[in-house]
Order: C-alpha cells, then structure tokens, then sequence
C-alpha cells in the first residue's frame, strides 16, 4: 500500500455528532477512529469526510424513504445543524474535504466521485458508523466501480455485534481487504 499512498484515501463516514452519540458512549471507542486519522495524515493520505445532512426543510428526504423521512420527521439533521458536523474527536484539517450525503452510501448525492477523480484516487480506506449502513452500502457501490478497498473492522460500529462480526468476517472480505487501524498503519511505514 505504501507506493499507493498518493492514490489512496481515507473515507472517515457518518462520524458526526448526532451518530457518535448514539453509538459511542466512552472516549475510547473513539481511539481507532482517531488513530486511523492521524495514521492517514502522517503517511500523506488524503482524507475525506462524509456526513449524512440535508437542506433545510428536507427536500431531499422521500416519503416513501422508511429511514430519511423519519429523519425529515425529527428535523434535526440539517446541513447546519450540530448533529450533522463532524465530531471534534476526529475534527477536519484544512485541505480535508467534507462530503455531504442524502443517503446510505457516500456516493449517493454527494461529490465524493468527483473529488475522487480529480484526485486520481483509486484505493479506498473505509471507516464510519454503521457497519451495516455507510460501511456496506459505500464498500459494495466502490467495489461496483473498481476501486480497491480496505475496511479498517476496528473503525468500524454498529448497533448489532453480531451484524458487526458476520459483515467484517464473511461479507466484506470477498469485496476488501478487512483488517486493523494498527495492521493497516504498519503497512504506511
């Protein structure tokens, strides 16, 4: 990996306020996201935000959406709203773009394929909450466009331990290579 560094980047998703605090309730489940934060930046990867927010009065968010037109319900994941910005733990440095999403994957809505192109990206580090939501959705849409994937399974939660496991386990390595943030940052050096 290390000769493809500059054709790689680190995709950090749905690791906002609003998601953070329904999945993670002590710092250290913070740690891994962190870790492959700055193991990113030190090796010269890019790294890349993604948050799921939509305009204000949610014209993006189907009825017939089961999961966003509860969130247009709720009305609290606005492009401005707290719940919608990155969480501070893993806060964006100038240069790291911030994608905004309207659905599961990153690629749904967003500009992530144009950044991607323009920066000759073609390898692709995946982290973010859920592992069955953006995890999953983003890693089978990059895997349809041939890019080359690693999940980082550490910087990776998901409401159901189980869903966790058998994702990271059976499912994602036919389409990835699945590994830690630690296993992975020995591969920069």
């Amino acid at each position: 990996m290390a000769s493809d560094v500059k054709q790689t980047a680190l995709l950090v998703m749905d690791v906002q306020n609003g998601i953070v605090s329904r999945y993670i309730q002590d710092a250290p489940a913070m740690r891994p996201f962190q870790e492959a934060v700055s193991a990113a930046r030190k090796a010269g990867i890019q790294v890349i935000f993604v948050r799921v927010a939509f305009s204000e009065g949610f014209p993006e968010a189907s009825p017939r959406n089961k999961m966003f037109a509860h969130l247009a319900q709720a009305g609290n994941m606005t492009v401005s709203a707290d719940s919608t910005q990155i969480h501070e733990s893993v806060r964006p440095e100038a240069g790291e773009p911030v994608v905004t999403k309207y659905r599961v994957s990153a690629f749904a809505g967003s500009n992530l394929e144009v950044i991607l192109r323009a920066k000759d990206i073609t390898h692709l580090v995946l982290c973010g909450i859920a592992t069955s939501g953006v995890v999953l959705s983003t890693l089978r849409e990059a895997a349809d466009k041939d890019y080359a994937l690693i999940v980082l399974k550490d910087a990776c939660l998901d409401a159901d331990p189980e869903v966790h496991r058998v994702l990271v386990e059976k499912v994602f390595p036919r389409q990835a290579d699945v590994m830690t943030v630690e296993e992975w940052a020995k591969t920069l050096v």
